[in-house]
């Protein structure tokens, strides 16, 4: 079984009233580590030293595109200290995606932002939605262009399997067409819905194929398996909870 991290923002709710104690709470539960979606307002040393106390690793840090712009440097320094390995540019805003010269000027972006993150040691992602998929860039799916434009070295591929799937493609295929690039996948699930986004559940209790997903993650050398719901439908503790159950049940 892959190394099974929760992304953060599931429990933003949670987070923004006790981070220190949803954070407890999700190691005693037993996951392996947390991707970031801030630090609830802690300095990088506090941080470590949590991590530390709760033996739970840092995979990484959604940093948002214009954070990234304008405070790069101050996010690697904090992920370097509190030992995360990646840092993940989480969305796109409708501005930055606008057109082919709004995506070309972030492509150029990304690669400038890679490239320092690797100077530094760390390796720089990119994790997509749904969009990336269904807006097309001189024929290719958005998602595609991004890695054709940027560099292998300055950027490697989170994929959000559940987006994937929604915007119509196979995530198998797309973890298969980027294998040796992928270290991280978003695991989660979800009920296609008409004419709307479809609703994230948890993990199975919807439609994608995680069993295929996990299988086809491993074959690829992604190093995490991470957990998201963007919303749940129970208390969020008691759904990443449950999601970890099926993966133990299902994965082990």
């Amino acid at each position: 079984m892959n190394n099974i991290g929760l992304q953060m923002y599931t429990l933003r709710d949670e987070s923004a009233k006790d981070f220190i104690g949803t954070l407890k709470a999700v190691a005693e539960m037993g996951y392996n580590g947390v991707e970031f979606a801030g630090y609830g307002g802690l300095e990088a040393f506090q941080l470590k030293e949590l991590l530390q106390g709760f033996n739970l690793k840092a995979i990484g840090s959604h940093v948002g595109y214009r954070r990234l712009l304008d405070a790069l440097e101050e996010e690697i320094e904090y992920n370097l200290t509190i030992g995360s390995q990646y840092i993940i540019c989480p969305y796109l805003t409708e501005e930055d995606r606008a057109d082919l010269t709004t995506w070309q000027e972030v492509f150029n972006n990304l690669e400038e932002i890679g490239l320092r993150c690797k100077e530094k040691g760390l390796v720089f992602c990119y994790h997509n939605h749904e969009f990336e998929l269904t807006q097309q860039l001189e024929g290719v799916p958005a998602l595609d262009k991004l890695f054709q434009a940027v560099s292998e070295k300055a950027i490697q591929v989170e994929l959000d399997c559940c987006w994937v799937f929604d915007a119509g493609y196979d995530p198998i295929a797309y973890i298969q067409k980027y294998a040796g690039r992928i270290p991280l996948i978003h695991f989660k699930d979800l009920r296609k819905q008409d004419n709307q986004r479809g609703l994230t559940v948890e993990l199975g209790q919807g439609e994608v194929d995680l069993l295929g997903i996990a299988a086809a993650a491993k074959q690829a050398g992604s190093e995490w398996i991470i957990v998201e719901q963007d919303h749940c439908q129970n208390p969020p503790l008691v759904s990443v909870q449950n999601s970890l159950n099926w993966i133990k049940k299902n994965l082990a």
